[in-house]
């Protein structure tokens, strides 16, 4: 049984069905083959009367597909944990620190593979996420416009994780300016309505406590999961975290949930708190049929962004689309295995359909554990988190390598 990509990710599965769609229709062009079109096929071309693309902007280059550091560079170049000093003379390392159980997680080459399709799955199944990036996300805005490309989904994707790394690898100081930028960014997305179809949910507010909390809590959490089914160790397989690793895993979150503003009070200190903090939200999880549909217009989110992707489509977005594919599509059932079922049963999953989930995790064993090979983890991290996250990534290995050498020296005297 094929699974389509979770209903509701970032950029939708009736974006990613197009992907499919475009990918069959139109095969990289073989320049050596005369008798293959460039054309757009027929069923890509649609009339609409959406603002006109310009020709230049539908087309991607391998340069323009990896970026420079402004594409993620914000308030000047990040500084990495342990590279600056505190007042009193120590080291900064930031919200997290190198020895940490979630430094442990986050450095892994899995997390920088498949970070963002473990975020995206896990967030877009709460709600009021989803219903921000309907409303308020460029890319959103984008397709309303017309202009929306695939281009335009890979680099929403990219960015994504480019601009973590500075909050979770950088300096103290690194961090909170990254916070604060996203919290300014995130102060207009907003609503009053998260679900058309369920108007007894209320508004959203990205840049309020409970939002932001979730957002963090989503991003850390999919991430641990994923974890504990895809991160290889040499030549031995993935490994869950022991219980008290895990309750040390999310305390361990709390500087992050406090930066982005969180309530104290409801900052979880153990698994248990965590999952007694979903109980209580637990209504703003799930599909919904509804939830792509613009409140104000009654357009399906979705519908729109694939008429966009059609109509703006040009040969050269494969080198997009492609990514995509590899980094959310062809992992994103897998994924949806390393939930817990009751996510799954929110995902829209049926008994036949966890089975399949189950299954197809089972049977991507090996292209999962080569996906993390030290040539692929290199490869991603600069597609993905751009050159700055190049750099953090890399000094944050070798600070935790020397940390963890050293308490493995001193536990053996």
């Amino acid at each position: 049984m094929e699974l389509d990509v979770l209903p509701g990710t970032s950029y939708g599965s009736g974006t990613f069905r197009h992907v499919k769609v475009v990918q069959r229709a139109t095969k990289t062009r073989n320049p050596s083959d005369k008798n293959q079109s460039t054309a757009r096929p027929e069923s890509l071309i649609m009339s609409t009367n959406a603002e006109a693309l310009p020709e230049l902007d539908k087309i991607v280059t391998e340069e323009r597909l990896l970026g420079t550091e402004r594409r993620w560079r914000r308030f000047g170049e990040p500084i990495p944990a342990g590279k600056s000093m505190k007042d009193d003379g120590t080291p900064d390392y930031g919200i997290f620190a190198p020895g940490s159980i979630i430094w442990e997680v986050l450095l892994h080459p899995a997390t920088i593979v498949f970070e963002t399709v473990a975020q995206a799955t896990l967030q877009m199944l709460y709600k009021p996420i989803a219903a921000g990036i309907r409303d308020e996300d460029p890319i959103s805005r984008k397709a309303r416009a017309g202009t929306y490309t695939i281009f335009d989904a890979f680099d929403r994707a990219q960015r994504n994780s480019g601009m973590h790394a500075p909050m979770w690898l950088g300096d103290t100081a690194t961090a909170t300016r990254m916070a604060g930028h996203l919290h300014n960014i995130h102060q207009h997305v907003k609503g009053d309505i998260i679900d058309v179809g369920s108007p007894e949910l209320g508004g959203y507010a990205a840049s309020e406590p409970r939002d932001a909390m979730w957002a963090a809590i989503t991003e850390l959490h999919a991430i641990l999961w994923m974890y504990e089914r895809f991160a290889y160790h040499g030549d031995d397989g993935p490994r869950p975290l022991t219980d008290a690793q895990r309750d040390q895993y999310v305390r361990e979150m709390a500087p992050y949930l406090r930066l982005v503003g969180a309530r104290e009070d409801e900052i979880p200190k153990s698994m248990a708190e965590l999952d007694a903090l979903y109980d209580t939200y637990w209504d703003l999880f799930g599909r919904s049929d509804t939830i792509n549909v613009f409140p104000k217009t009654g357009e399906d989110m979705h519908e729109t962004t694939a008429k966009c992707i059609e109509r703006n489509w040009h040969p050269t977005q494969h080198l997009a689309a492609d990514v995509l594919m590899e980094v959310f599509q062809q992992f994103s059932t897998q994924i949806l295995a390393t939930f817990p079922k009751c996510l799954q049963i929110k995902a829209g999953l049926d008994e036949s359909q966890r089975a399949a989930a189950a299954q197809a995790l089972e049977d991507s064993r090996d292209l999962i554990r080569e996906s993390q090979q030290p040539e692929n983890d290199r490869r991603m991290m600069r597609m993905m988190w751009g050159p700055d996250g190049v750099t953090l990534i890399d000094s944050a290995r070798e600070l935790h390598r020397q940390v963890l050498r050293e308490r493995g020296s001193d536990e053996a005297s």
